[in-house]
């Protein structure tokens, strides 16, 4: 069952649902790279971005950010980095993926809080103290001169800013992940359920101003729902809760999809629309909103059964690099592939469910980047598609799952033959029919 979500008297648009959640095949290069070079340009030089935050309109002091380089990469990485998740979904060789597509960087999610604890964990069940799966990917990734940036939030879980309480402790939180993995780079992914929680984002957005602060250099991206008018009344209120705490990060980027999109067109609009709420919200002139602005997609099926494929997301790329946006990203690498079998299946956290070349998406972000992908086919073997499982399951010794159950995070329950794990609290999801970002991991066949 899906999950739903109740009215909101004092929001004035139905929320959409987004990505990751329950849960394009020719690149036109041609006149593309000049448009790049601008776009890069924009995001690496201290260009007309500087030159607007002496705007006097803007209650809060604009923080040059978007033009920043990092000790790592250069911003224009991180501001290309594609989603990965490491730990579900089938997830790729990352070095294979870097050495197919040239991308350097990747966005790696999510932290959640541990349960109801002030405490980061992988998908809110892989404390960062004892996974080894993270530490491997991130060695492998810098071993290629590539960095990791690390997403922390997205849709459902149990996010920091829920359960620490105050900014300080969220940030005290977050600043494990970043010590630990040393990184240079952070999003946060502010959605459903603490998008709508006035006291969490207070502590999120505090604890990224702090983080700001006390990280030198830090890439700090703010990702929020997009819908048709720019972003919703949540949106506007969580970009009002930075504009009091006189925080600017280095980008806000809204995903246009899952809303009622119909192809690039509507995006490319939607990313106007909220430049004109970033103008009107900070004091920004519209080029001054574009510098601080960013681009977040999905490939191929969104759980709305939305279509974007290759030619979307060059034409969003063609927009973003004119109008030099400060981040052009997408959700995942993990779909950024042709789904075995029928080409569109349904709904898969694994492959695209459009037709495609294995990394078609992730070259995009390349070009975004300022980088001609490789055009000689990877020396690494091609990507295996995920096995299908026995048709005779051994015996499970987990419980069965059963749809009146009410499960807490980490319950095991098998079903179909296969073990599972509950992420989250859930009630009446049935395990295989989870999708990309629903509740249930799947441990493997029994």
């Amino acid at each position: 069952m899906e999950r739903a979500f109740p009215p909101h008297p004092v929001s004035p648009e139905t929320t959409p649902k987004h990505r990751r959640r329950p849960s394009r095949a020719v690149l036109a290069v041609a006149g593309v790279l000049g448009l790049v070079a601008g776009g890069v340009a924009a995001l690496t030089a201290t260009g007309s971005a500087s030159a607007e935050t002496t705007d006097t309109t803007n209650t809060a002091a604009v923080t040059d950010t978007a033009a920043t380089d990092t000790a790592g990469l250069g911003s224009n990485w991180y501001a290309s980095a594609p989603y990965l998740m490491p730990e579900d979904n089938s997830p790729p060789d990352a070095a294979a993926v870097m050495d197919a597509t040239g991308q350097k960087a990747f966005q790696l999610a999510f932290i959640l809080a541990q349960g109801s604890n002030c405490s980061p964990a992988w998908g809110g069940t892989s404390s960062i103290d004892t996974d080894t799966t993270m530490p491997n990917v991130i060695q492998t990734v810098r071993g290629k001169g590539g960095d990791v940036s690390v997403s922390v939030g997205g849709y459902g879980g149990t996010k920091l800013g829920q359960v620490c309480g105050t900014p300080e402790a969220t940030a005290a939180g977050y600043q494990k992940v970043i010590t630990k993995y040393q990184l240079k780079a952070i999003d946060f992914d502010l959605e459903e359920p603490e998008y709508e929680n006035t006291a969490a984002i207070h502590n999120e957005i505090g604890a990224a101003r702090i983080l700001q602060q006390n990280n030198p250099g830090l890439y700090v991206s703010i990702t929020t729902a997009g819908t048709n008018a720019g972003t919703g009344w949540f949106g506007t209120q969580m970009l009002n809760e930075a504009k009091s705490q006189g925080f600017t990060p280095n980008n806000y980027s809204i995903m246009p999809f899952d809303g009622g999109f119909n192809g690039a067109a509507a995006q490319t609009d939607a990313l106007v629309k909220f430049n004109q709420i970033l103008q009107s919200t900070f004091g920004w002139t519209e080029a001054t909103a574009y510098a601080h602005e960013g681009v977040s997609m999905m490939n191929g099926r969104t759980d709305a059964a939305e279509y974007f494929r290759q030619a979307d997301f060059q034409t969003v790329l063609d927009f973003a690099t004119a109008h030099g946006l400060a981040r052009y990203t997408y959700w995942s690498v993990n779909r950024d592939r042709q789904c075995p079998g029928p080409v569109d299946p349904g709904l898969s956290g694994s492959c695209s469910s459009v037709a495609q070349n294995d990394w078609d998406f992730t070259k995009y972000t390349v070009k975004f980047a300022g980088a001609t992908p490789p055009t000689t086919p990877p020396t690494t073997p091609p990507t295996t598609p995920p096995t299908t499982p026995p048709t005779t399951p051994g015996t499970c010794t987990a419980p069965a799952w059963s749809a009146s159950t009410t499960y807490n995070g980490g319950a095991k329950v098998s079903y179909n033959g296969h073990n599972y794990h509950a992420k989250w609290w859930t009630l009446n999801e049935v395990p295989s029919a989870s999708g990309q970002w629903g509740v249930w991991a799947d441990d493997g066949p029994c």
